[in-house]
């Protein structure tokens, strides 16, 4: 298996642990491969009764996220690797999803994009002070893909639109108020609740005794007005709403959506409402894998990962510059079924 990826068998543990810190564990296909190879030898093993997934000790980041400076390489030329990455990324999405025995996520650190995908489809989902969970996508031209389009729009209210459009950033309380996490657990306990679950497995027992209280979301303290400002069917309409309230918090909200993609906005949009209405999460997997292999080769993926992450100017110049810009045609190319040889499918 990949050095970056260190599995193996921990008492009543599969343990899969992200150690690839220089880059902040974030994912490659590689990594991605040795997790599924890791999940199947563990899912029909009687003597492992859950997984846990956590990172290498000493670093900020559960998971940053994908690889995205290869993505963008990629997408500059043929695109051929970013779908190969995509295509197996999903695929672990999918296994972690639909797994037959309960998993882990210790989201100690940065959890976003690929780290999410990693731990938000699990059924146990554990906070620490040092969480920063996010879906930051549209910054840089991308959408909240690794399952995004199925999770999102099955939050509270319209959290999950916000948090897509956005790229929104909480911390442990407000994890827990928008169930993304399940416990929250300070960062110095988790090496014994480790030990503890490899020890019985006995999960909920175990993460009920060692939860502590997160305190009191500062983010959703504002659910009623992400409720009432996110609520449109447009990325227009909802700028509408917020510019014409003048609040403090809309008029952030307005700064913030300012430097996005419109591109993805209307694509991370249109992500969450069809998502929300598919009858499976294969089926939301194969649409995200459509957006993904288009979306990575337009401009303004190559140009956002450019400006924030290359040169790191900050001042990606979007293509079209406009939310009106981004037409209705446009959409319905990124979201048109591929070839049939070409479609994403699960294991």
């Amino acid at each position: 298996m990949s050095g970056e990826i260190i599995a193996r068998q921990e008492g009543r543990l599969g343990r899969i642990t992200l150690n690839r810190p220089a880059a902040l564990h974030a994912l490659t296909r590689a990594m991605c491969a040795a997790m599924i190879e890791a999940l199947l030898a563990w899912r029909t093993k009687a003597e492992v009764a859950a997984v846990l997934i956590d990172h290498a000790p000493g670093t900020r980041g559960f998971c940053a996220g994908g690889d995205i400076r290869m993505l963008a390489e990629s997408g500059a030329g043929d695109g051929a690797a970013a779908r190969d990455f995509f295509f197996t990324e999903y695929r672990l999405n999918h296994l972690l999803k639909t797994y037959p025995k309960p998993t882990i996520a210790l989201m100690d650190g940065v959890t976003m994009g690929g780290g999410v995908g990693i731990s938000v489809h699990g059924a146990f989902r554990v906070a620490t002070a040092r969480t920063t969970f996010a879906m930051p996508e549209t910054g840089i031209g991308l959408f909240p893909d690794v399952g995004g389009g199925w999770f999102l729009p099955r939050l509270p209210g319209k959290v999950g639109a916000w948090l897509a459009l956005t790229g929104a950033r909480l911390k442990a309380a407000d994890c827990l108020a928008a169930g993304v996490a399940t416990h929250f657990v300070p960062s110095a306990d988790l090496p014994r609740l480790a030990e503890r679950l490899a020890a019985d497995a006995a999960i909920p027992q175990t993460l009920a005794e060692f939860a502590k209280d997160a305190g009191a979301p500062a983010e959703l303290a504002h659910r009623a007005l992400i409720d009432r400002f996110f609520a449109p069917k447009s990325v227009e309409e909802i700028f509408a709403a917020l510019e014409a309230d003048g609040d403090a918090w809309a008029t952030a909200q307005v700064a913030t959506l300012r430097t996005k993609s419109p591109q993805t906005m209307k694509v991370s949009l249109r992500q969450i409402q069809e998502g929300a209405q598919l009858a499976g999460f294969a089926e939301n997997m194969r649409m995200e894998y459509r957006i993904a292999c288009r979306v990575v080769r337009r401009h303004d993926f190559i140009e956002g990962v450019r400006a924030l992450i290359v040169e790191k100017d900050n001042a990606p110049k979007w293509r079209p510059e406009t939310l009106e810009g981004v037409t209705t045609a446009m959409l319905d190319e990124i979201f048109a079924p591929l070839p049939a040889n070409e479609e994403w499918t699960p294991l």
